[in-house]
């Protein structure tokens, strides 16, 4: 340099200065940045936001299927959670190690390592922000389970690539149409929500992951119908309608041209907001636990899943969990029979289905032909003579 350079921040100056008047301008990528609409800025919708949030609140209801026609919020209600998704202890371990397994099974039931941690006094888990995953529609099976990684297979190494599932866990999994997904991926993601754990053979190589994730879908009815098997594992279901009011149409136009124009400046007009109900939802997942069933919220549940002749013991599991959520959202620490009666129509409904209705109901005259051939013949002479 032939001047000589008086100081550091006048270095700085002229040297950054030079290169940026020099530099030919980066070429666009055409990335765009991944904003998110506030959910609190969403208008109407109760019963689809309160689903959602007791949903964060409480992994143990079992998910969220929002069910209704295009252009309703479905998804842009999910992918506004971004922000108010709560932290989650992760394991700092490969096989995923807790502290709720010592306490379960004691220190053989983690790995080695993380047993010397934990005697040692060192943390097996670090505080992470809980993530949306979405699976695409497109998504292959390899994409969903996982598969060979081709990066290392140049290279002549055989490795398995993480699946959605596998990045799903301790997180939520989000499936838009999830009635339109093919039958070879529905069977994985069952798999996987009922052990919360799914294994992949590919070739000589094997591996099991951990899969405990919240699953929330959406759909149109118009597109087609849902699997049994796959609507059962939603806790709760939400039938999402459009705005009737004039003037909440009104202003979630403007809210989503807003968005669509200055989208900071609409994300920045809710966020004092948006932190202060995240911080809350925080403190009611920790304050969960003391949330107790009171006897007549417990006999009202029971009651209402008795009249509707509800099979599956996975109503009682949502309907009770919900309650408890709304419980503790509401501070307070015991669920009564009013929180059983809001939650109720979300935790209930499509879990009849009118085949096994038919089907039991022809069983049950096979049952009683039976049962009355078996009371004559047991009444004949041959029968007594034999006794």
């Amino acid at each position: 340099m032939s001047e000589e350079i008086q100081s550091l921040t006048e270095l700085l100056q002229r040297v950054s200065s030079r290169r940026f008047l020099e530099a030919p301008a980066p070429e666009p990528l055409g990335l765009a940045e991944n904003l998110a609409f506030p959910f609190l800025a969403l208008v109407g919708q109760p019963d689809m936001k309160l689903a959602l949030l007791l949903g964060l609140i409480n992994p143990n209801i079992g998910g969220v299927l929002l069910i209704g026609p295009r252009g309703t919020g479905k998804t842009t209600a999910v992918r506004s959670l971004a922000d108010l998704l709560p932290d989650v202890a992760r394991s700092r371990c490969a096989y995923g190690c807790l502290p709720e397994d010592i306490e379960a099974g004691g220190v053989d039931a983690v790995c080695p390592d993380c047993a010397r941690r934990y005697a040692t006094g060192e943390p097996l888990t670090y505080d992470d922000r809980v993530r949306l995953i979405e699976l695409p529609l497109n998504a292959r099976i390899d994409d969903v389970i996982g598969g060979i990684d081709e990066r290392a297979a140049v290279h002549k190494r055989l490795r398995i690539s993480l699946g959605i599932l596998a990045r799903a866990d301790r997180n939520l999994l989000y499936i838009d149409e999830v009635n339109l997904l093919a039958d070879e991926i529905i069977d994985a993601i069952l798999d996987a929500a009922s052990q919360g754990t799914y294994s992949v053979q590919r070739g000589p190589l094997s591996a099991v992951y951990w899969s405990r994730f919240m699953l929330i879908g959406s759909m149109n009815p118009e597109e087609g119908r849902l699997r049994p098997q796959i609507l059962d594992r939603f806790g709760l279901r939400v039938v999402v309608r459009g705005l009737e009011n004039p003037d909440e149409r009104l202003e979630a136009y403007r809210r989503s041209l807003s968005f669509r124009q200055t989208p900071r400046q609409l994300i920045n007009r809710y966020g004092e907001s948006t932190e202060t109900a995240r911080q809350e939802l925080q403190a009611a997942r920790r304050a969960l636990h003391q949330v107790e069933m009171s006897a007549e919220a417990l006999d009202l549940g029971m009651k209402l899943i008795q009249s509707l002749k509800i099979d599956s013991l996975r109503a009682e599991i949502t309907l009770f969990e919900a309650a408890r959520a709304f419980a503790v959202a509401d501070g307070r620490s015991r669920a009564e029979p009013g929180d059983v009666h809001t939650v109720a129509p979300m935790a209930l409904r499509l879990r009849r289905s009118k085949f096994i209705e038919r089907y039991l109901g022809l069983q049950a005259e096979e049952e009683e032909e039976l049962s009355s051939l078996l009371g004559r013949l047991h009444h004949t002479p041959e029968v007594e003579a034999a006794d």
